[in-house]
């Protein structure tokens, strides 16, 4: 079985019910292959988690954020909640060691892995909520995440940039951007993308990323700057 105390330990929360936190890291695939044990999957708890997520972030930015509309708070939301935040705090606080996963999902470390990664940590913050209360699951949330709000704030990573590009190009140059793959690249199940972003036939910058779309987002943030289009 998982040291469960190494993880106590790292996060400095200590469970009351021990087995409400295994069952964080319980994916459905597990289960699934060991049938004869009485456990549950972290779905439900994921469903809590992803409510009490929510909560405390936007909490967070009302108070902090006194004069951001409530579009611009939402974006920073969004941002701060998404798969790819999600997936990579849960890998900072060594989450993957933990997961109890069929032998299939085991072996995929591509996209479906940071999906479970973020999943877990939803689940997990689900788990920290019913077992400590509402003041521990913030606490815990604020130290792991909030400090990401400064980088990005600082990258403008909560802006579409994508959208943003396609209406600075089409206002200040006439032109409608058109993204294309340059270069694929890794196993299918852990594919990474090069995507260049065109105005007519100039290239105006690379991305990458783990999607298209996500390489897309990035060629679209590096043509922004490229172009002096930030603002």
């Amino acid at each position: 079985m998982k040291n469960f105390a190494k993880f106590e330990k790292k996060i400095d929360i200590n469970f009351k019910n021990k087995k409400l936190l295994e069952r964080a890291f319980i994916h459905r695939s597990y289960l699934n292959e060991n049938l004869s044990l009485r456990l549950e999957h972290n779905e439900r708890l994921e469903f809590l988690g992803d409510a009490v997520l929510e909560l405390i972030v936007t909490v967070y930015l009302y108070k902090k954020y006194q004069r951001k509309p409530e579009g611009e708070m939402t974006s920073l939301r969004a941002a701060l909640v998404n798969t790819d935040t999600l997936s990579e705090t849960a890998s900072e606080l060594g989450m993957n060691d933990f997961l109890f996963l069929s032998k299939g999902e085991a072996k995929d470390t591509g996209k479906a892995r940071h999906c479970i990664m973020a999943n877990t940590l939803e689940a997990l913050i689900g788990a920290i909520y019913l077992d400590k209360g509402y003041g521990t699951a913030y606490s815990f949330v604020e130290k792991i995440l909030f400090p990401k709000l400064k980088e990005i704030i600082e990258k403008k990573l909560w802006i579409d940039a994508k959208s943003m590009f396609q209406e600075r190009a089409q206002e200040i140059e006439g032109i409608t951007p058109v993204y294309k793959i340059i270069k694929e690249s890794g196993p299918d199940h852990a594919k990474k993308f090069l995507v260049g972003v065109y105005l007519g036939k100039e290239l105006v910058a690379k991305g990458n990323g783990r999607s298209k779309q996500d390489a897309e987002q990035s060629a679209a943030r590096n043509a922004l700057e490229a172009k002096g289009w930030e603002d």
